[in-house]
């Protein structure tokens, strides 16, 4: 069996998936330049299909199905933006999709992947629960299961994003990304090491959720048993498939404080005139509460999304 993804399946996945996606582009701000004392470039994914980098793990994944595995579907369990991106991919190549979400799920993440036309399956807010309940629709239904971040299928197709902004800016000294269960950071890890091998890739993660950074120290995975962290995109463990690779490719993992998560989302909306989520802020934070490491460097930065309740901003009273 495969023990984890390649360049070439990234690079793979960027061929099959080009028609599909946007190709997202890169900004960069001066001011934001000036305080870091760097120069740095934002991979925009808040402005990706379903506004979110997920919408490219979850289309390789489909559109690498056969008709044999199309006939019965996909499935997963998500509460988030993977579940809106594979319905949304699912509804592209019109094939049937069935999504565990928990009953905590907001109601607009509910909507959006009601509007791709999947089917919702509801059960209780533990992860047990959301295991449990899509192995048994599994079973009863042959769909194929792609797990938001433990699939090869989905590292790959996160790791063109990276493939992306190292093609179009390819001196980059860093390039950093947020970490949760480990999808979008394996991924750009392949993707930055195996075309330029200098690069230094830093995963970032609240330290209210700092797993993945322990993990690394420990050489073992760490569960995330209680995460406390606004970035609610940033809440799982690492898979034993992204963990391999994070642990050959990633040089460090930062964590930043929950108040640098807030005021990195802020100064993004009020300099760069983007909307981000609070997952994509956490790497901004790193900027600022690691300067040591960034200031004098070329910065890729991956702005993982840009989902955001807007009845719920962090910095509202």
């Amino acid at each position: 069996m495969k023990v984890f993804s390649s360049l070439d399946d990234v690079r793979a996945a960027a061929e099959r998936i080009r028609s599909y996606i946007h190709k997202t582009p890169v900004m960069t701000c001066s001011s934001i330049d000036d305080l870091i004392g760097g120069r740095i470039f934002f991979k925009c994914e808040n402005f990706q299909k379903m506004g979110a980098f997920k919408f490219r793990g979850a289309s390789n994944a489909v559109f690498s199905l056969t008709d044999k595995e199309c006939g019965k579907g996909v499935a997963t369990h998500s509460s988030g933006n993977h579940a809106a991106a594979l319905s949304r991919a699912a509804q592209i190549r019109g094939i049937k999709a069935i999504i565990v979400m928990p009953t905590t799920a907001p109601s607009v993440k509910k909507a959006a992947v009601e509007r791709c036309g999947a089917q919702i399956v509801l059960c209780e807010p533990t992860q047990k629960a959301r295991q449990d309940t899509l192995d048994h629709i599994a079973r009863e239904t042959g769909a194929t299961v792609v797990h938001p971040y433990n699939d090869e299928r989905v590292i790959a197709g996160q790791g063109t994003a990276a493939l992306e902004l190292t093609s179009e800016i390819p001196d980059l000294d860093i390039i950093t990304a947020p970490v949760s269960g480990g999808g979008l950071l394996s991924g750009t890890a392949i993707a930055a090491k195996e075309t330029h091998p200098r690069i230094s890739v830093l995963g970032t993660e609240p330290a209210g959720a700092d797993d993945a950074h322990r993990s690394l120290k420990l050489g073992k995975i760490v569960l995330c048993e209680h995460p406390q962290t606004i970035a609610d995109g940033l809440r799982m463990s690492l898979g034993e498939k992204t963990f391999p690779i994070i642990q050959k490719y990633v040089d460090d993992i930062l964590t930043v404080s929950e108040e640098g998560i807030i005021q990195g989302m802020k100064l993004v909306w009020e300099r760069m005139k983007i909307v981000i989520e609070p997952s994509a802020a956490v790497p901004v934070a790193a900027l600022f509460e690691h300067k040591a490491i960034f200031s004098g460097k070329r910065i890729g930065v991956i702005l993982s999304g840009g989902n955001v309740d807007l009845d719920h901003l962090p910095w509202s009273k």
